[in-house]
């Protein structure tokens, strides 16, 4: 009888385990399959033929999985190229697995996409589907994507509480955030406005460039107004010449496996943009902190909805695969507000592979240092209730 297998790839989130536990709730529903393959550090452990067996777990054990952060099956950063799938074939067909089920971004698609190609070469019938996932956000055809929800309620949370610090003891705060290419994740800090004069105060994101003047003028604008500043930043800002300043700050060379500028576990640019704004604004009391990693895996702090939704793909990808078919999971929005609803719908993985998305214009305020209430009403639904704050500084006085 055949087989099937599940990996995840890429950064981690909080709710990726839920798509495996979705997967694997789904392919225990189908005697059809024979074992359930979980493999360790994505494609990595599948030419190793470092696997576990999933379908011995308990229903306790899959609950809690379902609920904690992080890639659980571990995960990997390697790109393969042609060789690389062919040695992952060789094993599908060594072990007869005939389902190949790749949790992650846009490069987990064409991974999958690659093979599902070498697959149909070869006459070797498999089915390979690829499950969304990107704290980003930045997949296309998706309305959204799971890992996206809980990781923007982090960072509302995040600057909810920067706000009241901010409040009290009153500067320049400067907060670096996810988000090469897309600012979705970034945007996601307006959610955390209560009151008419809450930070962030400014939000710069990589789909409008920026020159350092226009950052600084803006910081010295609100403060002169407010008496202080909470920006946030997302780590892929760049400047005019389409230059990322992370880039400029020549303090952050490495590059990881895509050959990309490593953002991310770094705060070299959230140093520098402290220092400016010091410089040039001439204020004492800046600081600035870089978020980094501790936006993907934050235990206890799930977005109900997220976590629903990721482990619903998880089911449909299998429920596809069981019919013949290849191709991604992705996600319609049928409704909004209190009435949010979604269905979910299979795409071609080709729609997927290597494409990205930027945040669309009406998300962006005229000034291209705010977020409008259009991205508002897209995002809470998919992070769903806030703590509520109060701040007695505006009070009236006795």
């Amino acid at each position: 009888m055949p087989s099937a297998i599940v990996s995840q790839s890429g950064g981690p989130t909080g709710v990726i385990n839920a798509s495996v536990v979705g997967v694997i709730e789904e392919v225990g529903k189908h005697s059809e399959i024979d074992n359930l393959y979980g493999s360790i550090h994505a494609v990595e452990g599948i030419v190793k033929e470092d696997f576990v067996d999933l379908k011995k777990l308990s229903v306790n054990v899959l609950e809690g999985l379902a609920a904690s952060p992080s890639a659980a099956l571990g995960s990997s950063r390697d790109k393969p190229d042609a060789e690389y799938c062919e040695k992952i074939l060789s094993i599908f067909k060594k072990r007869d697995i005939r389902y190949f089920f790749y949790i992650g971004g846009n490069d987990s698609a064409n991974t999958c996409y690659i093979i599902n190609n070498m697959a149909d070469e070869a006459g070797y019938e498999l089915r390979a589907f690829h499950i969304p996932k990107t704290v980003d956000n930045d997949l296309l055809v998706t309305d959204h994507c799971p890992g996206y929800g809980t990781a923007a309620k982090f960072v509302a949370c995040a600057l909810m509480g920067d706000d009241l610090d901010n409040r009290a003891l009153p500067g320049i705060k400067i907060d670096v955030i996810m988000g090469r290419h897309a600012g979705f994740l970034t945007a996601a800090s307006v959610l955390a406005k209560q009151r008419r004069d809450d930070g962030p105060h400014l939000v710069y994101v990589p789909e409008r460039p920026v020159s350092m003047d226009k950052f600084c003028s803006d910081v010295e604008g609100v403060y002169k107004k407010l008496g202080r500043c909470l920006v946030a930043v997302s780590e892929g800002i760049c400047d005019t010449d389409g230059v990322v300043w992370a880039q400029k700050t020549k303090a952050q060379e490495e590059k990881d496996a895509h050959g990309n500028i490593q953002l991310s576990g770094s705060g070299s640019l959230a140093d520098f943009l402290s220092a400016q704004a010091k410089a040039k604004v001439g204020i004492k009391r800046v600081r600035a902190d870089t978020f980094g990693y501790l936006q993907r895996s934050f235990a206890g702090l799930q977005s109900p909805v997220d976590a629903s939704e990721a482990r619903n793909c998880g089911r449909q990808a299998v429920a596809y695969a069981i019919t013949g078919k290849s191709g991604s999971v992705a996600i319609k929005r049928i409704s909004s507000g209190k009435d949010y609803a979604v269905e979910l719908f299979r795409t071609e993985l080709a729609n997927v592979a290597e494409k990205t998305k930027s945040m669309p214009d009406e998300f962006i305020n005229a000034d291209d240092n705010g977020i409008t209430e259009a991205f508002v009403e897209y995002a809470m639904p998919l992070v769903g209730p806030l703590p509520k704050t109060h701040y007695l500084g505006n009070y009236p006085r006795v």
